[in-house]
């Protein structure tokens, strides 16, 4: 092997170790802001790996961003739920029939507005229905939004008998997909929006406040007054009204409503929130850590695109990163992490 070959080795191989640290210090939650780092290691690393690519071009990582925008949207809300010491699995089987209700009132030349708001009032509904479920007859909201899943999928074909229905209202499709303000896409837009918003409001409010109180301990938070009730089910709408936004919002990408819509998107969002620095126990999260981590997911897949890997790849790879970031977020796991990456930091066995 020649001397750069050898340098260049060298270097990837450092990078990884320092990206294995910042992924785990990220996971523990204490500092969101280090997947940041992360990502632009992840950046150099690709950008070596795939030198003869497009990887780093702008048209490239615009799309990223745009392609993004639908699972930032449902892994804001899942960290919310999340936080809440619930989980929602029915968010991404919310999208096609949402998308397709979205189509079908727009081939009815309904304003694009109204259009958009019933078919967020269509997951929001849902949303409602699990939390009520969850919240009054004591069923898991595991064991709820399973079925809810298995019902929204069904829905989405029956309906539609398995058509694509076709959108061109090109207000819509300017305000919900295909737009752009110079050269960033309107979609951009709706990544920002959502992660501020979603921030601001877990950070630095009182609703904020009483949903991680909820998630760490629903008894102490009722002693102390809070409604947990209705922080539960308030999360659960705000996930079904967010898999719904994901809906339209596909709508507008690809000017038409389909059942597939979003097929995808539940083990991404998941991994997301989790790498992110949510507990799946409740209590902790972080918006910004969870975009940053959808993100970082979707540059792996584009990754994986330009290298050639299908969609069966990609959820393997996503399945392996949920299992990998559960595992660091436990106790026992960071304890084993720690010492593997200090082994490998000192270039020594870690056995």
């Amino acid at each position: 092997m020649s001397q750069p070959d050898t340098r260049e080795k060298k270097l990837l191989l450092r990078a990884g170790r320092r990206l294995g640290w910042a992924l785990w210090s990220a996971s523990r939650g204490q500092n969101p802001a280090i997947l940041v780092g992360a990502m632009l290691v992840v950046l150099a690393i690709f950008s070596v790996i795939l030198r003869d690519t497009a990887f780093l071009t702008t048209a490239n990582l615009l799309a990223i961003v745009r392609i993004s925008t639908t699972t930032t949207v449902m892994t804001v809300a899942t960290v919310y739920v999340l936080c809440a010491a619930e989980i929602d699995l029915s968010i991404a089987s919310i999208v096609p029939v949402s998308a397709l209700i979205a189509a079908v009132l727009l081939s009815l030349h309904l304003h694009f507005l109204l259009a958009v708001a019933v078919a967020i009032s269509f997951g929001a509904l849902v949303g409602l229905v699990n939390g009520l479920a969850t919240v009054f007859f004591g069923i898991p909201s595991f064991v709820v939004t399973l079925g809810s899943m298995g019902v929204m999928q069904g829905l989405a074909q029956i309906v539609t008998h398995t058509n694509t229905i076709s959108i061109s209202d090109d207000r819509f499709l300017f305000w919900f997909g295909s737009g752009s303000v110079g050269s960033v896409p309107i979609l951009a837009f709706w990544s920002f929006g959502v992660l501020v918003i979603g921030s601001v409001i877990l950070s630095y409010t009182g609703l904020g406040r009483r949903v991680l109180a909820t998630g760490a301990n629903a008894g102490a938070a009722r002693y102390s007054g809070i409604r947990t009730e209705r922080i539960k089910v308030g999360v659960m709408v705000v996930s079904g009204a967010a898999g719904a936004l994901a809906g339209v919002l596909y709508d507008g990408q690809y000017a038409a409503g389909d059942f597939t819509l979003g097929s995808a998107d539940l083990l991404p969002v998941i991994a997301a929130a989790v790498i992110g620095g949510c507990s799946l126990s409740g209590g902790r999260g972080s918006v910004v850590g969870a975009v940053t981590a959808s993100l970082l997911i979707g540059m792996l897949s584009n990754v994986l695109v330009l290298a050639g890997f299908g969609a069966p790849e990609q959820l393997m790879v996503q399945g392996i990163i949920i299992v990998a970031a559960v595992i660091a977020g436990s106790r026992r796991g960071r304890g084993t992490l720690w010492r593997w990456l200090a082994a490998l930091e000192n270039n020594r066995d870690p056995d």
